[in-house]
């Protein structure tokens, strides 16, 4: 964990906060408002950035033991998640290599996995360990059809797949150290309390009000109050977007005293009190804290749909403490709020804003100097399309970005 980087940050917005001042980036964005409704852009995107980046698929809280496993749809792509007796955790495409049926669905516990199709049979790391009726159907060479394995790395409590079996991007340069500070929340050790999916416009516009406070005090005036500040910093990590509020006093995580902090050295400063704000993951995740009942976490993972005015986007909600009955409540009313929130608030006006980009008579949007975040990831999305896979390492490096 990068504690000093957290307090840094934490610092700069105290100081922006006391100021009344925040960092702005250097002139407005203007963007062709065709980038919200082109097929065949839209087609392009899937293919050079959510099939050649890594995709976060899964909190370690969600695979939390050996033989658990996780089968989902990732753009169109039949994933296997499987953690095996080793404590590792291996990424799969869903397809037998018999036939091509999906050998798993849902999530479990499971030490092999049978095609429902015609019986063979895969253990949890991969292997094929079974060809039924073997006698019947002739000689194979089972060492060579095992499932196809996708790149994958597990950090920070949080798990990272390549949907390219052949990829040989750096998954660790793509994370620009940004890893180091997520680490800050010690996912590891939290809890899956409950997951739910919510349908909304194009990618884009769902994960551009991920990076955006300016819109707060107005669409959700009624949910999070008119008083909510308005004002962000960002500060950028290779593609990646942490966001927060100015503020004049320390972010106190529940249940901790400003007062018990006061004179103490910000070294000595809780790790909980400098995860404040919106974590992005780069192309299609957010991470905020929450304190309904207890510390939680909502992960918000977006995919493109099927069409480029369509997509889906996987809530799921940690706790940082197991449940008791008197927690739970707490957890589930603030799951249902933040449901609401997206779903009817953002969401809604996202999808309202498709159908007027839609109708083809706006020819740009525009992102503020006060909107840095979208101009950050819509700069990274526009420098993919543009890059050859033979150049695709040369993008990335652990080292820190500059704060835009």
């Amino acid at each position: 964990m990068n504690k000093a980087t957290l307090i840094e940050m934490t610092k700069d917005a105290l100081e922006h906060g006391k100021a009344g001042t925040m960092r702005q980036a250097p002139s407005v964005m203007k963007v062709k408002a065709d980038i919200y409704t082109d097929e065949e852009r839209f087609e392009r995107e899937k293919k050079l950035i959510f099939k050649r980046m890594p995709l976060m698929l899964a909190p370690t809280a969600e695979l939390p033991n050996p033989g658990d496993y996780k089968a989902m749809d990732a753009v169109g792509v039949p994933v296997l998640l499987t953690r095996g007796k080793d404590g590792k955790v291996r990424a799969f495409l869903n397809s037998c290599t018999h036939r091509g049926t999906a050998v798993a669905q849902g999530t479990g516990n499971a030490s092999r996995f049978i095609c429902g199709y015609h019986g063979w049979t895969f253990n949890r790391d991969g292997e094929l360990i079974g060809v039924a009726s073997r006698e019947d159907f002739g000689e194979v060479n089972t060492d060579e059809l095992g499932l196809k394995p996708f790149p994958v790395l597990e950090k920070a409590g949080l798990i990272w797949a390549i949907l390219d079996p052949n990829s040989d991007l750096d998954i660790n340069a793509f994370l620009s150290g940004y890893d180091e500070l997520l680490a800050g929340f010690g996912l590891e050790s939290w809890q899956f309390f409950q997951s739910r999916t919510l349908n909304g416009p194009n990618w884009k516009i769902a994960y551009d009000g991920y990076l955006d406070f300016y819109h707060l005090p107005v669409l959700h005036a009624d949910t999070f109050g008119r008083n909510i500040p308005n004002r962000a910093l960002f500060y950028s990590f290779g593609p990646h977007t942490r966001v927060s509020a100015p503020s004049t006093v320390l972010p106190m995580p529940e249940g901790l005293d400003l007062n018990d902090l006061a004179e103490k050295d910000s070294s000595e400063w809780p790790v909980e009190a400098l995860m404040n704000g919106v974590w992005t993951i780069f192309p299609h995740i957010s991470i905020a804290t929450f304190y309904g009942g207890q510390r939680g976490v909502m992960i918000s993972q977006l995919f493109p749909g099927e069409k480029v005015g369509e997509s889906f986007t996987t809530q799921m909600y940690l706790s940082e403490k197991p449940l008791t009955d008197e927690t739970r409540q707490g957890l589930e009313d603030q799951f249902k709020l933040l449901e609401y929130v997206v779903q009817h608030e953002d969401y809604g006006t996202g999808l309202r804003q498709q159908k007027a980009l839609d109708a083809g008579m706006t020819e740009h949007v525009y992102f503020g100097r006060n909107e840095g975040g979208g101009q950050v990831f819509h700069g990274w999305v526009q420098k993919l399309l543009d890059t050859s896979n033979d150049d695709l390492n040369s993008l990335f490096s652990p080292v820190r970005q500059a704060a835009e």
